[in-house]
């Protein structure tokens, strides 16, 4: 349960960190105040959390302990964009989906050929004479 609470608290730590951030960008939101919490762990290690600001900062996030989460948040970008995000943390790490994040470009064909020419044909074990 501690290791949970420390978790969790770092999570809404990081989160108020980033809106304060956000807020330092335009001075007008220096005031912003939090119009909606709310905020339930569980005996079982599950939790949520959710909060509005006056500026239009929404977050959420649930999981289990330290073994998931997911969640989002949204604002608008000193530019006037909405932005939001929305992101799952597992065994398969942190996993962001934006339409503001950048993408990679995608795989060269040569490459998808070679990937599967090699799973076409597994490596199979050479055994090695031992030399006398």
């Amino acid at each position: 349960m501690f290791k949970l609470l420390t978790i969790h608290s770092q999570l809404l730590v990081a989160t108020a960190l980033f809106a304060c951030a956000y807020a330092a960008v335009d001075p007008a939101d220096a005031h912003a105040t939090i119009v909606n919490y709310a905020n339930e762990v569980n005996p079982d290690g599950s939790y949520n959390y959710a909060y509005d600001t006056s500026n239009r900062i929404q977050v959420q996030e649930s999981g289990v302990g330290s073994s998931y989460a997911s969640g989002s948040y949204s604002y608008i970008s000193p530019e006037g964009q909405p932005i939001q995000l929305s992101y799952t943390a597992d065994e398969n790490g942190y996993q962001p989906k934006g339409d503001h994040l950048p993408t990679p470009p995608p795989i060269p064909e040569y490459i998808l050929k070679a990937l599967a020419y090699i799973e076409a044909h597994p490596f199979e074990k050479i055994q090695l004479k031992k030399r006398k």
